[in-house]
């Protein structure tokens, strides 16, 4: 159905994410979209959608986002206009792929180290496991709640995704500490990370706890995110066994290109790589 003078409303965006619910989207990407989606409302401050003001809104974006941000809320707005069946489509940026990680945003095994000590010296338990069963486990932090009693005794944990049912093996030595966390605060079925009200730690609670350890700790903030955690699970794991397409199932992505994005070596690596390949002639 096409829509001539097609407005965006706050209702349409209601209506919107509902579609996204039933589409079993996660919480943080409908939330997200919906933003995105206020975001060319705003801009269009009233007046209907048209693919020549929504590429003006595009181009205006590049002045204050970045590059990847941009293409993101280009996805939301586009998902947006296929669900009401509007003729626009707007062209995502190219965007050449950086084949290094920055050294300021890895999270090295001394890093890991340092924020479980601080996290201990501050009487921060809940902390302590939660950031080890995250890293010894390479799971999402949306995936915590998986982490049940149940899977702690039976040593693996069933993680369920958008249809898709996986098991994530838990460590000997974790099952044992997190057995012990649980009888000394009477948690005896269900998810083991829990607010005072019951409910699974959310990946918001998680990441404001990680980013007060960083003083403490002496690890730069911009390092300091759950889903790194899962970045060093899967680096360590590379360099041990270097089995990417292993790593891939354990990770749960159905595309081993996503996993190489994991395993990505810093800038300094690469950097002490070219140094040695003995091309360069020191004589003149």
């Amino acid at each position: 159905m096409i829509h001539i003078n097609f407005y965006i409303t706050e209702e349409k965006i209601r209506e919107y994410t509902l579609y996204l619910k039933n589409e079993e989207r996660a919480a943080n990407t409908i939330e997200k979209y919906a933003r995105d989606v206020k975001c060319l409302a705003d801009f269009l401050n009233g007046n209907c959608v048209t693919k020549d003001a929504a590429v003006t809104w595009k181009n205006q974006l590049l002045d204050t986002h970045k590059a990847a941000s941009v293409n993101s809320m280009i996805a939301a707005t586009n998902g947006f206009f296929s669900y009401f069946g509007l003729h626009i489509k707007i062209k995502q940026l190219k965007i050449q792929r950086a084949v290094f990680l920055h050294p300021e945003r890895e999270l090295t095994k001394p890093d890991y180290e340092k924020l479980l000590d601080t996290a201990r010296q501050k009487k921060k338990e809940r902390l302590y496991f939660v950031i080890q069963t995250l890293c010894s486990t390479g799971i999402r932090v949306s995936k915590l709640r998986f982490i049940t009693v149940e899977a702690v005794r039976t040593g693996q944990a069933e993680i369920k995704n958008k249809g898709k049912t996986r098991i994530v093996f838990i460590p000997g030595g974790l099952r044992k500490l997190l057995m012990k966390y649980t009888k000394t605060h009477g948690i005896s079925a269900g998810s083991i990370f829990i607010t005072k009200t019951g409910k699974p730690l959310n990946r918001t609670a998680v990441w404001s706890e990680m980013k007060k350890l960083c003083e403490t700790a002496g690890v730069k903030a911009e390092k300091v995110f759950p889903h790194n955690l899962r970045r060093l699970f899967a680096v360590t794991f590379y360099r041990k066994w270097r089995d990417i397409a292993k790593l891939a199932e354990i990770l749960g992505h159905s595309d081993v290109n996503t996993t190489r994005i994991y395993v990505m070596q810093t800038s300094g690596e690469y950097r002490r790589v070219i140094d040695n390949l003995g091309l360069v002639r020191l004589t003149t």
